[in-house]
This record gives structure tokens, C-alpha cells and sequence, in this order.
């Protein structure tokens, strides 16, 4: 029975060794890549990669809409618009918004669902580009360490610019110039200040957004970011 005792517990140590080593092996694998992406941009991400492949099952020849531009290339209109929607305090936190959490702990509680996130612009990009769209509590917790990981290697800029060109915005559309380009038939950089604020409004449920474009609700989210575009602070 000891010995019996002693190799389940030799076992159990071993398991939990390896574990551990995939563990740290794969979020050595993800900060070699967030170190990296400090200098050079991403081709994809574990978003497009998941979206291509919905695409495909029903079109084998689909493909992503996606073109990368400069932070200077991207309308301030539509810098202000995502701030002033996602994270109103971007440049002041790090990386968490404690008090948008709480509040959005206390919207689902009252609701029963969950009806509000309290994500803050660092924790989307790290779930954009490593992570999938399923809500788990581990995903949550890997979301977690990769923003810390984005906060400690990247400054403010750099994470709102690869931000800016990698979210989905659409059926198949990632990132501020094909979304630009796919509603209204322009750069991002000639993006207005109503034309932003429909863009950022539509952030939450993008693919619904994209087939439903004068949905009230879409509408009267982009009026509330519109008048908000002038008090909202950007790198």
C-alpha cells in the first residue's frame, strides 16, 4: 500500500512538472513574440486565424480583409472614438481598469448574464492576438498575464497602434483600413468624426454590426462616443 502510495505520488509530481514546463514554455513562446512585435508588426492573429477559418467551411476561397497602415496614417477621429468607447482611461492605467472591472461585475450580477466586460484596450489586443473568442476562465487568466506582459515591454502608442490594425470589424474585417475602406470607401486617415464613432460603436459585436448597420442601438452608442470625441485623450 506504501509503496503503491509512493508511485502515485511520483506520478503525480511528474504530471505536474510537465505541466508546469508547458506552461512557462508557452508563455516564453508568447513574450519572445510580444517582445518582438515591439519593433515589427504582426502578419496575423489568433482572431484572423480563427475567423479565416470559419470563412473557409463555407468558402474555401475566402479571405481576410486586412491592411496594415502607421499610427500617423489613422484618423485621430477614430483614436479619440475608441477611447472615448473602450477605455477612457487608457493612458492612466496599467492595463487594468479595476473600477470599470468592478463596475462590470456588478452590471452582470444585477443582469443575471453577462452584459458588460470592463476590458480594457491592453486586454483585447493580448486576446486578439494569442487567444480565441471562447470565454473560460483560463482564457481569462492568460489574458491577464499577456497584458501584463504588452504593458511591461510596449509603451501606450505602440499598444493602441497594433490595436488599431488587428480588431475585427467586420465579416472577415480586421484592423482601422479595411474597416474604413469596407463602410465608407476611404483611408482611415480621411475617417470623420461621425463616421469614427459609428466604427468604434460597432467594436462590441462587429460581424452583427457589419449586416445590421442602422440598428438603434449601433446608432445611438455612436451619438454618445461622437460628443464624447472631445474629451478623450490619446497617445
Amino acid at each position: 500500500m506504501a509503496r503503491a502510495r509512493h508511485s502515485f505520488g511520483w506520478w503525480l509530481a511528474r504530471i505536474t512538472l510537465c505541466l508546469l514546463g508547458l506552461f512557462l514554455a508557452w508563455n516564453l513562446w508568447i513574450f519572445l513574440h510580444v517582445l518582438a512585435w515591439k519593433w515589427t508588426n504582426p502578419s496575423d492573429t489568433s482572431f484572423m486565424d480563427e475567423q479565416l477559418s470559419r470563412l473557409e467551411a463555407t468558402n474555401p476561397d475566402a479571405e481576410l480583409r486586412h491592411e496594415w497602415v502607421g499610427y500617423a496614417q489613422i484618423s485621430p477621429n477614430l483614436k479619440r472614438a475608441l477611447v472615448a468607447s473602450e477605455d477612457a482611461k487608457f493612458l492612466d492605467h496599467d492595463g487594468f481598469d479595476w473600477e470599470g472591472i468592478q463596475t462590470a461585475w456588478e452590471k452582470n450580477l444585477k443582469k443575471g448574464r453577462i452584459v458588460a466586460g470592463g476590458s480594457t484596450i491592453s486586454q483585447q489586443l493580448a486576446k486578439n492576438l494569442f487567444l480565441s473568442s471562447r470565454r473560460t476562465p483560463w482564457r481569462k487568466a492568460e489574458e491577464a498575464i499577456i497584458t501584463v506582459m504588452l504593458e511591461a515591454v510596449m509603451d501606450k502608442r505602440r499598444i493602441f497602434e497594433l490595436y488599431l490594425n488587428v480588431i475585427e470589424w467586420g465579416n472577415g474585417v480586421f484592423g482601422a483600413e479595411a474597416a474604413a475602406r469596407h463602410y465608407y470607401k476611404v483611408p482611415a486617415s480621411q475617417l470623420s468624426a461621425a463616421q469614427a464613432a459609428r466604427l468604434a460603436a460597432m467594436v462590441t459585436n462587429p460581424r452583427y454590426y457589419d449586416a445590421h448597420r442602422s440598428d438603434r442601438r449601433l446608432l445611438r452608442k455612436a451619438a454618445i462616443i461622437q460628443r464624447r470625441l472631445p474629451y478623450a485623450e490619446v497617445p
